[in-house]
């Protein structure tokens, strides 16, 4: 036990720059969200979040809006209010990502989010990508950073190529996709019977740093971890989403504002769906004089709606939990 006295610091506002944004996936086919619990992680190290949590980097703009309502209960004339009640409960959260990546695209559309797989030979065109062509059977012994690929098919990658490694669809239906509830497929006719259709749509994607004698070093783990038998490998060219379409990104958040006082508020919303199609803002970088060839940068906007959970300890219905961790030594009230 510590004996040193402490002079206890007094109460002031936090002093914040940027909000950091961290999302998760949600395990759509059971109905089960990320959970962050903040007794045990809340002074997590900001550049190596917690498992399942995935770091989307800092947020350009940030606003949340509640859409519930409280209306009193009244009795007698002249209708005296006897105590309250909350109705129509709803809760929005608005952002702007600085970044762009599969993710922070996946997250802001408002439908799923494709991989542009490198397409086969004399393929027809098609906007969110032709016919692909073949994918390349991993071999056992594959990890989250390394892919085991037959030496005969080694030629077909190159060190800095990106890739997606996910099975063949084969009849599959209700949500698809390894690490990540990509899609919703209806019926195996909805998707052509595509045998490429769950690596189009899947989250499991890196890039390849180096191509070595027995297979494919990467940048980054994937997503959904070392490789299952059945897994293939295939290039891809980018990634596209759309207008449309019947499927909702669901994604759990939590939202960083650490102070420079060394104090932390965190919002997190277990159940986020998105509430708006794609949208893009640009920002001028400076303010020139003249608007040619000047720079400014693209971010993307995403609006979400925020949907129950039951908490554990005491079966309250909530839509956020909104955390603050006061600086070291600092008063409490």
């Amino acid at each position: 036990m510590s004996t040193t006295a402490i002079t206890p610091l007094p109460l002031t506002p936090p002093i914040v720059r940027r909000i950091r944004a961290y999302f998760a996936p949600v395990n759509r086919a059971a109905g089960i969200p990320a959970i962050f619990d903040p007794a045990q992680n809340g002074g997590f190290n900001l550049d190596a979040p917690p498992a399942p949590w995935l770091d989307l980097g800092w947020l350009d703009a940030f606003e949340r809006k509640t859409g519930t309502k409280v209306i009193p209960l009244r009795s007698g004339a002249p209708g005296l209010p006897l105590s309250q009640v909350r109705t129509e409960i709803d809760s929005l959260v608005f952002i702007n990502f600085m970044n762009w990546g599969k993710l922070q695209m996946a997250i802001t559309a408002g439908s799923e989010q494709m991989n542009l797989l490198a397409t086969a030979a004399g393929a027809a065109a098609n906007g969110s990508g032709g016919t692909a062509g073949a994918a390349v059977p991993l071999s056992a012994g594959s990890t989250a950073t390394f892919l085991n690929v037959a030496t005969n098919q080694l030629s077909e990658f190159s060190s800095g190529q990106m890739v997606v490694v996910d099975v063949d669809y084969t009849g599959q239906t209700g949500y698809v996709g390894s690490g990540v509830s990509s899609a919703y497929v209806s019926s195996p006719s909805a998707v052509n019977s595509d045998v490429n259709y769950i690596r189009r749509i899947s989250f499991n994607v890196t890039r390849i740093t180096s191509v070595t004698a027995t297979g494919l070093q990467l940048a980054q783990p994937l997503i959904a971890g070392a490789p299952v038998a059945g897994m293939s490998v295939q290039p891809i060219l980018g990634f596209v989403d759309r207008e449309g379409s019947n499927f909702f990104q669901e994604w759990s958040g939590l939202f960083v504002i650490p102070g420079e006082q060394g104090d932390r508020i965190l919002l997190h919303y277990p159940r986020l769906q998105i509430a708006s199609s794609a949208t893009e803002a640009v920002r001028l970088l400076d303010a020139p004089l003249s608007k040619v060839d000047t720079l400014a940068r693209v971010t993307q906007v995403a609006q979400f709606r925020a949907l129950p959970v039951t908490d554990a300890n005491d079966g309250a219905q909530v839509v956020c939990f909104r955390s603050y961790i006061p600086a070291a030594a600092a008063n409490l009230w």
